[in-house]
């Protein structure tokens, strides 16, 4: 029975073999490296793994024994103790030992406040930005998080925060099939013609988006041009460590989505937050070379850039020579209106790089993004990638996709939930004209999973209206996480993932919170 210790480090702490063992036997029982319950090595096994007597061995579990650390049977051995609270720790030594000045100066150099001295400009300011921030508030509608009223709660909880998307009934078993039929495809040998060509991605997918996109969004590319990444947002860090100087600035939609902000920032870019009216976007001449911007639906908003806004923004680009970057997260799903043309069809000057994913049309644990380049900049990424991928993740992944669009599974899948999505989210504005008319205005939206409500009160009703609504049992996401300057407070309130029912319920709820809120200020 083989177990790896940390042995050799620890003889170099403690000179006698058995405290050795001993030491680091404990270390891997108390991180978790051998769990509660699990057998040891007898004493001979253990002292031929480890070059040392029977007698240390037995010594060393003699010792974990008296500490309450493992459990002994004669006839069955030694086993980690499977109740490990309160136990000691015991320093065993058999000489005084003296500070060693290197030694010291090592474990210093180890702390991770002194780090900053090892990393790049990059990693520091990445740190910096963990420890100051999570990288998003994917809690932020946990009941844990807001104090709640002495109302009763209800059993149920429901959140009209984002949540996971599955895939269901026909669109489970074709992507099944699509699954079998890639892993077929791997299976066979294949002319490669080198390495440096698959950073990008498989080709098949490549090709596949480019017909799609051709047919749906109106978008002439070519597979050259398309660069596969695990999800979106690897897409865009990769964008801003292309694109991004020192203290260059950066032109980003507020409110937006967090992740773009950390990366610009992360990047040594000035973040300069662009303002928003019921429109989208208002175009400026910005001193910038680099744009991003949600103008299929704009994040968190939902609202759709005009056309004439639009061309405002590729008339910049082109005055400017500045690049801009179109994200396409969320515009599969359309319930009414005609779709504008994406800035990357209306494009003439290869000013525009297009963004997608595939998380939130398909199911959120399928990690596949895309970046349509520029002829002349396809090559960058492609190289960026390579540093990170040199050879494609998610192949299997990315292969079965690719069937799945091509044989028209995908556009079939689709068209099933724009039409499940359809009945939800006009359940939703039926529901909050009816019970929360005057408490929020909505933004007029045609497509997405979200709808973006503004609080049509003061700050501070808003937060007891919050912490009312918990107590109530819903929740929502609150869009001062998306906000770069303080705005007016509103909600994000996702849809897709609620049957009406629920969706009937929560609206309920929230009209309930409402009523509460109003009695308690007249009272």
């Amino acid at each position: 029975m083989d177990i790896t210790i940390a042995y050799q480090r620890a003889l170099q702490q403690h000179p006698y073999k058995y405290i050795a063992l001993y030491y680091a036997l404990r270390e891997n029982i108390l991180n978790g490296s051998l769990q509660p319950g699990m057998r040891l090595p007898s004493t001979r096994e253990l002292a031929a793994s480890y070059g040392v007597s029977r007698g240390s061995a037995a010594e060393a579990y003699d010792l974990l024994l008296a500490e309450g650390y493992t459990e002994s049977a004669v006839g069955r051995g030694t086993y980690v103790a499977r109740q490990l609270t309160s136990l000691p720790v015991i320093q065993h030594s058999t000489k005084k030992e003296q500070p060693d000045p290197k030694r010291s100066a090592a474990v210093s150099t180890a702390d991770p406040s002194n780090s900053y001295r090892t990393l790049s400009r990059w990693g520091n300011r990445l740190l910096e930005m963990d420890q100051r921030q999570p990288a998003e508030s994917p809690a932020a509608d946990d009941p844990a998080n807001l104090p709640i009223t002495p109302l009763q709660r209800p059993a149920t909880m429901i959140s009209f925060a984002p949540r996971e998307i599955l895939l269901e009934g026909r669109s489970l078993t074709d992507w099944r099939s699509a699954m079998t039929g890639a892993a077929r495809d791997l299976q066979q040998p294949v002319h490669s013609s080198g390495q440096r060509e698959e950073a990008g991605g498989d080709l098949l997918l490549r090709e596949a988006i480019c017909s799609h996109l051709g047919r749906t969004r109106g978008i002439a590319a070519q597979p050259e041009q398309i660069v596969l990444c695990s999800g979106s947002m690897e897409a865009i860090v990769l964008l801003c460590q292309l694109l991004i100087n020192e203290g260059e600035p950066v032109i980003l939609e507020d409110p937006c989505y967090p992740g773009i902000s950390r990366a610009i920032t992360a990047c040594g870019g000035q973040v300069c937050p662009a303002p928003l009216d019921r429109q989208g976007i208002i175009p400026q001449d910005w001193d910038s070379r680099l744009l991003f911007v949600t103008p299929g639906r704009q994040f968190p908003t939902g609202v759709v850039l005009p056309l004439p806004r639009r061309q405002q923004l590729l008339q910049w680009a082109e005055h400017r020579q500045a690049w801009i970057v179109e994200d396409d997260y969320d515009s599969e799903f359309r319930w009414e209106g005609r779709p504008v043309e994406p800035l990357k069809a209306l494009d003439t000057t290869d000013s525009v790089i297009y963004v997608g994913s595939f998380s939130k049309s398909m199911f959120s644990s399928l990690r596949l993004g895309y970046a349509i380049m520029p002829p002349g900049l396809a090559q960058a990424l492609i190289a960026a990638k390579r540093l990170y991928d040199p050879l494609p993740s998610s192949r299997l992944e990315q292969r079965a996709l690719a069937r799945f669009i091509m044989r028209g599974d995908y556009m079939r899948h689709l068209r099933r939930m724009t039409r499940l999505y359809r009945g939800r989210h006009a359940m939703f504005r039926e529901q909050v004209e009816q019970q929360l008319r005057g408490v929020f205005s909505w933004m007029p939206v045609g497509s997405g999973l979200h709808v973006y409500g503004v609080w049509q009160h003061d700050r501070e009703s808003y937060a007891q209206f919050r912490q009312i609504a918990a107590g109530c049992g819903v929740r929502w996401r609150d869009a001062a996480d998306y906000q770069l300057t303080e705005g007016t407070p509103a909600g994000c309130f996702s849809f897709a993932h609620l049957e009406e029912e629920q969706i009937i319920e929560g609206i309920r709820r929230l009209r309930n919170a409402w009523n509460t809120l109003q009695s308690t200020k007249f009272h």
